[in-house]
C-alpha cells in the first residue's frame, strides 16, 4: 500500500531542491571567477581577427586588447 505524501515532507523535498541549486548556483559563479578572463581573451581574439586587428596580451587573463597590426 503507498502511503500519502504529507505536506511537511513536500516542504522537505522543496529546501532540498533550493540548497541543490544554491551550490550549483556558487559552483558556476567560482567557475566563471576563475576562468572568466581565459574566456573573455578567448573571444576577444576572435573578435580582433575579425576586425583585421591584432590581439595583444594584457598582464593577466582578462586584459587582453585589439591592436593595430604590423604589415
Amino acid at each position: 500500500m503507498v502511503r500519502p505524501m504529507l505536506k511537511q515532507e513536500k516542504g522537505q523535498a522543496l529546501v532540498e531542491y533550493v540548497l541543490i541549486i544554491a551550490l550549483v548556483s556558487v559552483l558556476i559563479i567560482g567557475l566563471v571567477k576563475t576562468f572568466g578572463g581565459y574566456l573573455k581573451d578567448a573571444i576577444q581574439k576572435t573578435s580582433c581577427s575579425v576586425v583585421g586587428q591584432e590581439y595583444i596580451p594584457g598582464e593577466n587573463p582578462g586584459e587582453g586588447r585589439c591592436g593595430d597590426s604590423i604589415e
